[in-house]
């Protein structure tokens, strides 16, 4: 899937322009609202931006004027470089290859290195696609992509509000949850994905959510022989992947 990138974080100031945006159907990374917004045309957006999917941040004036000297009306958008692909697509779109179903579940990764990095590996390994969260999370940008040498433009990628609820939905579509952690006791090689499975990484500190964590059916660990105690989530992803997607399998 090669999909044409749609230009690096383009700006959207103001209401108007902004307004017209959502109206087009355009693809929006995020949207920063001053925190003190509280009118009708504010709950109508809010209202919007959660059907779209689209994250939103609630900051101060001040960090809206540090982004540009224009007349912001205290709103900012940034454009998306990719469009997103609906989860139940995504998995529907898995089914219907005929190939083996296997997708990656980002829970709260916030790096924009490690996002490029694991959507390379994600590639590079054949998985179907990239789940990532719509806040709190990495932002796709033009740097993500850079890192990710082009691969975010190639790989499906979902966008989800709730990790949680994205893995019960995959777990009733029959997906097998493999979660990665250093604190699970079997040794990824001893797992075989099903044909159609997903693999979990956590955010860099905290690792995968309480909530997230019960959800999944395997909890595998990478066997490791030093004193530190855990691997940079992107090394983790490719090595998960390669011994879940190898050419072996």
């Amino acid at each position: 899937m090669n999909r044409k990138p749609k230009g690096p974080d383009e700006r959207i100031i103001g209401w108007h322009p902004i307004l017209e945006a959502l109206d087009a159907g355009k693809e929006l990374a995020r949207v920063l609202l001053q925190r003190d917004a509280k009118d009708d045309r504010t709950r109508m957006l809010m209202k919007t931006l959660r059907d779209r999917r689209i994250p939103v941040q609630r900051v101060p004036r001040e960090r809206l004027d540090r982004i540009t000297k224009k007349n912001h009306q205290g709103i900012i958008a940034f454009s998306s470089p990719i469009a997103f692909v609906p989860l139940e697509e995504l998995v529907q779109q898995g089914f219907e290859s005929g190939k083996r179903l296997f997708l990656v579940v980002l829970d709260g990764v916030t790096d924009v290195g490690n996002l490029g990095a694991i959507a390379r590996s994600v590639e590079c390994f054949g998985a179907t696609g990239l789940i990532l969260q719509d806040h709190h999370a990495a932002p796709v940008n033009a740097d993500a992509i850079k890192t990710s040498s082009g691969a975010l433009l190639r790989v499906p990628v979902a966008r989800v509000p709730d990790v949680k609820k994205a893995l019960t939905y995959l777990g009733q579509c029959g997906l097998e949850r493999i979660g990665l952690s250093e604190k699970a006791e079997q040794d990824l090689t001893e797992c075989t994905p099903s044909d159609a499975a997903c693999l979990v990484l956590g955010d860099e500190e905290l690792g995968i959510s309480a909530e997230s964590w019960a959800q999944c059916d395997i909890h595998a660990c990478i066997r490791m022989r030093g004193t530190t105690g855990s691997l940079n989530v992107s090394v983790a992803a490719g090595i998960g992947l390669h011994q879940l997607l190898g050419a072996s399998k």
